[in-house]
Order: structure tokens, then sequence, then C-alpha cells
């Protein structure tokens, strides 16, 4: 294990980044919900403001685990076409499963907002930040979807990740961190000790404790 947990992996992950730190135009963006946890040392650690940017995975039906694709806020939506063609999947049951998933969104920026607005990232420094990359199709999603929003630095921050969705990366965004990227990777779990489920009370909390802190 390289991690015991999410709190954990997010302070290692924080002092990988400390050349951000004190930054005025620094926003932390967490992919919820696994990703709050590490984000949020992460951002305590640099002074940083924190808040979450809500994507959902596009899982196969019947194998839900593979990702065929992601959906993000601004209408972004990533297919992985390798799972799509290989699987025959069809434009029908892509659009049911996007559809079922935008629900889901809507109801996480709801909850998790409690009426506050999104923050401005036009013209700042973003680090997007996960508790790890297997596909990547859920970042990717997250990446497009900020780009629209014209950040002027956008990293994406992990603590572990498969070799191949690390590199590819690299193509997108300005700077990508990967704190590990060991082989055969087995999947993000497989390295964290406590890979426990993170709830949505457990990303409210970090999020009021976080926004009680900037006011």
């Amino acid at each position: 294990m390289l991690f015991s947990n999410r709190t954990d992996a997010g302070k290692k992950l924080a002092e990988r980044l400390s050349g951000y730190s004190g930054r005025k135009d620094l926003l932390v963006l967490a992919l919820p919900r696994g990703g709050v946890p590490v984000a949020f040392e992460v951002a305590r650690e640099l002074g940083a403001q924190l808040d979450v940017f809500i994507v959902r995975k596009l899982g196969v039906p019947g194998h839900e685990e593979l990702a065929m694709g992601a959906i993000a806020s601004a209408g972004i939506r990533v297919l992985n076409m390798d799972v799509v063609r290989s699987l025959r999947i069809s434009d029908d049951t892509i659009a049911a499963v996007a559809a079922a998933e935008q629900v889901e969104l809507e109801r996480r920026e709801h909850l998790y907002r409690k009426g506050r607005p999104e923050p401005d990232i036009e013209g700042r420094t973003v680090i997007l930040i996960d508790d790890g990359l297997a596909t990547g199709a859920t970042m990717s999603a997250a990446v497009k979807a900020v780009r629209v929003k014209k950040p002027a630095h956008l990293t994406v921050a992990v603590p572990t990740a498969a070799k191949d969705a690390c590199d590819e990366f690299k193509r997108e965004v300005d700077e990508v961190i990967c704190l590990t990227t060991p082989e055969p990777f087995y999947g993000v779990g497989a390295w964290y000790a406590d890979f426990s489920q993170t709830s949505d009370k457990e990303v409210c909390k970090l999020l009021e404790r976080s926004f009680g802190a900037e006011e």
C-alpha cells in the first residue's frame, strides 16, 4: 500500500505541489466524491480556494465499473470509442446512460453547493484533483469542461495512476502530477490501505469547512 487513506494521499500530494503555495489566483477543484478528501488537504496546505467539479462516469450497462465515457457540466460528454466499438454499444444506450447520470450530476450540484455559485475559472491557475486515474475517462471530461472556462494554467494532480492514463494528460494540460504510476496498476483502490467509499455527508462536511475557512 502506498497510502493509508485519501487524507494521507492528499498530504503527500500537497508536498509535491508546494510550488503553487500562496498563489492568489490558485483554485483547487476536486472530482467528487473520492477526490474531495485528497483535494481538501492540498487546498489547506497551499492556502488555496477549494471547490468541486462534478463529473459522472458513463458505465457500460451490466458492467458499470467499465467506463465507456463520462459527462461534466457545460454539456461536455467524452466517449471511450475503443470500448464503445469493441462492445458495439448503440447510440440509444449511450444516450440513456448519459441521461441517468445527468440527473445524478444535477443532484450533486444542488447538494454540494447549497446555492453557492460556481467558482470563477477564467484566467486562474487551476489544479484538478482526483484520488487516482485508471482509464482517465472521468478526468478527461473534467479537463475538457474546465478548458471551456479559459483557465490561465491547468494542472492535473493525482496520488496514483496507470502510466498510460498519466501520459495521456501530458498532451491535454499544462502540467501533470502523478505521484506514483505502479505497474501492473490493478486499479486505484489497490494502492490505498483504506479505500472505503467517500459519502455525500463527508463531501459536504469538508466543503463547508473549506468555505468557512475562506470566509
